[in-house]
């Protein structure tokens, strides 16, 4: 077997992922970071304080989960309340470090709220969140001799420059456009230096399929792109979306996101492997009484990530609100590390007749109606989340050739679709192809009216 032949990136300890000796690793360096935590994060040593607790009296992952209790936004919005919105004061009381001491500080895209910062220093970007991202990449066959087109949004996120300087370990040629420079300055860029694999969102490489004919007069396919890694929203593992975009590029799609994962190029998607059992440790917990939940074949919950060898990224039971299901028997690709797939966000959960739908839902059944349906949605709120009046109005493009006369009929089908799927019979606002905007950085889902009134 040559180098580039070997199955994991990291053969010490990929071929470890979930086992025993594993789990035994994890507990010590969860107790080594609660003392760590303890001496050098005020925010922390307070909480400890009040709650009674001091670390040697976590002596299993059972005291850990009832003893300390979850970091999520709302713990986040108060702590930055508390320092009077001064976000440098707020990392000062939750990292071991100085501030001083960072190299680059990152957030998440603030989509639905304050952007949560992510502190770096180049341990936690290289040997942390990039050598897990070598590792998905490794996986996904991506090697020194490809070109990596890289359009996540360079500006801030941890997806951009954070992610692409943990792929240049792998020795690829990195192609840094962004998001930020628009699909023309993308496929131009693409053009001249013949990227082998895509970085970026599901929805972007959706939109060059549209755009590359009309800004470079060939077919998306006649790229050269033989890899794309996708992340930053739903799609990559919605089997439709895949299908789509496997067929249209003539390649393979990987998933990564919501943690330390990445999909496996079985033929059917099979959710992430999580590949970070020795930087972190995962739970799942509900997400309305944060009762811990075991991680069982499909078990589904509020994923939690600790993390052990970070300086200024920490993490101690976070939750970034993200709904996991997950599995623990072998994948049929062989590979290790369980596995899980993102249900929804809980900040994207709706309720309609008590029924819970998610976006990633609609845009399933909405892309297994191409090509008479383009896969552009917009889901119309009139009131706040997550509560909806019924019925779930959706506005949907029909596809190019689809006349006025086959739409009820294909509402018909649709409608029927949508109520065995998704438990619901939505409104259909139908439009025209095209007459949804697109974006080059994350797609859009929402029509939030209730915030224009």
């Amino acid at each position: 077997m040559s180098n580039n032949d070997r199955p994991y990136w990291n053969m010490e300890i990929e071929t470890k992922l979930n086992t025993p000796e594993m789990k035994e690793f994890q507990l010590s360096r969860l107790k080594a970071v609660l003392r760590r935590l303890y001496d050098n994060a005020p925010f922390y040593k307070r909480q400890f304080d009040e709650l009674g607790v001091v670390p040697e009296k976590i002596k299993s992952f059972q005291d850990f989960a009832k003893l300390i209790p979850p970091f999520d936004k709302q713990k986040l919005r108060d702590l930055v309340a508390e320092q009077k919105g001064d976000i440098l004061a707020v990392l000062d009381q939750v990292m071991p470090i100085s501030v001083d001491d960072l190299t680059m500080i990152s957030t998440t895209t603030g989509t639905t709220g304050i952007p949560a910062p992510y502190p770096l220093t180049m341990t936690d970007i290289d040997k942390v969140w990039g050598e897990c991202m070598i590792r998905g990449a490794w996986r996904a066959g991506i090697r020194s001799n490809d070109r990596a087109l890289y359009c996540f949004a360079l500006s801030m996120v941890i997806a951009g420059i954070p992610t692409m300087l943990g792929l240049l370990r792998i020795g690829a040629t990195v192609i840094p456009v962004g998001a930020e420079a628009g699909t023309e300055r993308i496929l131009l860029m693409q053009s001249l230096f013949r990227g082998t694999v895509y970085c970026g969102t599901p929805s972007l490489a959706e939109y060059l399929i549209e755009k590359t004919p009309q800004v470079l007069g060939k077919e998306v396919k006649d790229l050269g792109i033989r890899v794309l890694m996708c992340g930053g929203e739903p799609g990559a593992g919605i089997p439709e979306v895949k299908k789509k975009l496997e067929s249209s590029y003539n390649a393979k799609v990987f998933d990564a996101g919501g943690g330390f994962g990445c999909s496996c190029d079985y033929p059917e998607y099979q959710g992430m492997h999580w590949l970070g059992d020795d930087l972190s440790y995962y739970e799942l917990v509900d997400p309305e009484t944060k009762e811990p939940i075991p991680l069982e074949d499909g078990a589904k919950g509020e994923a939690l990530i600790t993390t052990f060898d970070t300086e200024g990224w920490v993490m101690l039971r976070n939750s970034a609100g993200d709904i996991h299901q997950v599995f623990m028997s072998t994948c049929p690709c062989g590979q290790t590390g369980f596995r899980y797939k993102i249900v929804g966000r809980t900040d994207d959960m709706l309720k309609v007749k008590g029924v819970i739908i998610y976006p990633s839902q609609i845009k399933a059944v909405v892309n297994s109606f191409i090509p008479r349906l383009t896969g552009e949605f917009r889901i119309i709120l009139t009131e706040r989340p997550p509560r909806v009046v019924p019925p779930l109005k959706i506005k949907v493009e029909k596809g190019e050739g689809v006349t006025d006369e086959k739409l009820p009929a294909l509402e018909g089908e649709l409608k029927e679709v949508f109520h065995t799927r998704a438990k619901c019979v939505p409104e259909i606002i139908w439009v025209n192809s095209g007459d949804l905007e697109r974006s080059t950085y994350k797609g859009q889902v929402f029509e939030k009216l209730y915030k224009k009134e």
